[in-house]
């Protein structure tokens, strides 16, 4: 008779749910056997279900191939919210229809698949911009004006010209033909992509500061408010890393 690790193998070798090898392995009675078929059909329907996402997270890119555009770049940011740090841009031009299994919104993606997923596109872009706009410019001309210059210098650091750009829920000024679009890191492959970028990039940055500023924690709250970062600035003072016009630095800075 068949191993069941036999079978398993077999199984493993099917991707189809329409598979007429089904039926002989349903037939089997074992309990192993009935195991192993329940949690490939499960593996395979996963398959499926992130190729829909995808294809869906595809849609605004599959508009814009059909009147012609070719370069498509992405724009997102991260970091508007930190108390200290600066706000990062990314700008992806990934190929045609490209799929990547796993990509989302950065604040979707588990913290622990970011690296993996982030390594995956810049495998698979046709092109990757950065733009960063430090804290001083941030309370100079304030983080909306801020966010926008990081996403222009973010496409001016790009090696090739996109002939069109998706932006997450920001307009910039640039002759470009562009679309912003609410939560679309959420709903456009291409932003996504830029989340992440933008997201790895900026972590990576603020690991680093955190050891340049022991006791704020920034490795771990990449400059947020929390609990760690907050006794940080009590006992330690703030930092030249710090936002002087957010809360509670700026008052901390009227005080000296």
């Amino acid at each position: 008779m068949v191993t069941v690790k036999d079978i398993k193998a077999q199984l493993a070798a099917i991707s189809e749910l329409s598979d007429p090898r089904w039926a002989d392995f349903e037939a089997d009675a074992r309990a192993g056997v009935q195991a192993a078929v329940k949690q490939r059909r499960r593996a395979i329907q996963a398959e499926i279900d992130e190729d829909l996402r995808l294809e869906k997270m595809l849609r605004y890119e599959k508009e814009l191939y059909a009147q012609g555009y070719e370069a498509i770049a992405g724009i997102d940011e991260v970091g508007r919210g930190p108390l200290a740090g600066p706000v990062v841009a990314a700008c992806v031009i990934l190929p045609k229809n490209c799929k990547i299994k796993r990509l989302n919104d950065s604040k979707k993606i588990p913290k622990s698949k970011h690296e993996a997923i982030y390594e995956q596109v810049m495998q698979k872009a046709l092109a990757v911009g950065i733009g960063i706009i430090d804290n001083q410019v941030i309370d100079r001309v304030n983080i909306y004006e801020a966010t926008k210059l990081a996403m222009l210098a973010a496409l001016e650091d790009l090696d090739c010209r996109p002939d069109f750009l998706l932006i997450d829920a920001m307009k910039l000024d640039t002759p470009l033909p562009q679309q912003s679009i609410i939560k679309g890191d959420a709903s456009s492959l291409s932003i996504a992509a830029a989340s992440i970028v933008a997201k790895v990039t900026r972590d990576r940055m603020m690991i680093d500061y955190d050891e340049q500023y022991p006791g704020y924690d920034f490795a771990h709250n990449a400059g947020y408010g929390t609990k760690a970062h907050l006794t940080g600035l009590d006992k330690l003072g703030i930092t030249p890393i710090h936002r002087k016009t957010f809360e509670p630095i700026k008052s901390m800075v009227e005080k000296e």
